[in-house]
């Protein structure tokens, strides 16, 4: 039987990755993968770019997204990340979408650069936003000008309390696409749904890799499942085997398709 090297989660500086799509593909390439996807949040701006690159290089590419959705399911609103993949990246409506939830991020950017500033960062969104290759800024991009400014050693310290876990920066959200709203736009524009990165929904209740965890997991995978989710992101660097095993389990089954993804950034985040 074949066997295939595959990444189907990495990210661009037309996200919150480091590097372009053409040095994402030259990178995996070099490292020997079959079958890699980039899947930007939300955007699909460097996909072509991607796709031409793979194709010069002799590497199967698949057009990606990562969209941010929420769930409602048994009175609990889940915070979903929905992986597509294999789109027509000329879709209209897709492309629409994007550009509009480019426009909400950057809307969500300038309260949240308020309220980081009131704390003392000094930050600046304009500049950061012309110095940025790709035009995007999302925590990973703050996160980074925050250690270049010399306020954190590395860029993870951001993501605790020192930072964007302090109540009144998890308050600035920005809105997001239904979960159903994603996989519905995905399908419609040729391609398949995924479940990301299962370990890391915040919302379950039962504690990560427990009876009650997977219980409510798998609560969710049925209701996504209904709107038509196709996989799940079953392999993926925090997961343990135990996870590893238990979500291929479930992925099997629901009968959903079964990825692996190391949701590259490009320094270690």
């Amino acid at each position: 039987m074949d066997t295939y090297k595959c990444n189907y989660h990495m990210h661009s500086y037309y996200s919150d990755g480091v590097l372009s799509p053409a040095e994402l593909a030259k990178k995996f390439c070099d490292e020997e993968y079959d079958v890699i996807s980039l899947t930007d949040h939300d955007g699909i701006e460097g996909v072509k770019e991607f796709l031409e690159s793979c194709e010069g290089l002799g590497i199967r590419g698949v057009a990606g997204i990562e969209f941010d959705t929420k769930l409602e399911n048994e009175g609990v609103e889940y915070e979903l990340h929905i992986l597509g993949y294999g789109f027509d990246p000329d879709n209209e409506e897709l492309n629409s979408v994007c550009s509009r939830l480019k426009e909400i991020r950057h809307e969500r950017n300038e309260r949240l650069f308020a309220a980081l500033n009131q704390m003392g960062f000094g930050l600046d969104l304009e500049e950061m936003e012309e110095r940025s290759k790709g035009g995007y800024v999302g925590k990973p991009d703050i996160a980074r000008e925050l250690v270049r400014k010399g306020l954190l050693s590395e860029p993870r310290e951001a993501f605790t309390e020192k930072v964007f876990e302090r109540p009144e920066i998890r308050s600035i959200r920005k809105e997001k696409l239904s979960s159903r709203e994603a996989i519905r736009l995905i399908s419609e524009a040729g391609g398949t749904a995924f479940l990301a990165h299962p370990a890391k929904i915040r919302e379950i209740r039962g504690e990560r890799g427990s009876e009650e965890f997977f219980e409510e997991l798998e609560g969710i995978i049925v209701a996504l499942k209904k709107l038509g989710l196709k996989g799940m992101e079953c392999i993926y660097p925090i997961n343990t085997e135990e996870e590893k095993f238990r979500f291929i389990q479930l992925a099997g089954k629901y009968h959903l398709h079964i990825s692996s993804g190391t949701d590259f950034h490009g320094d270690g985040m």
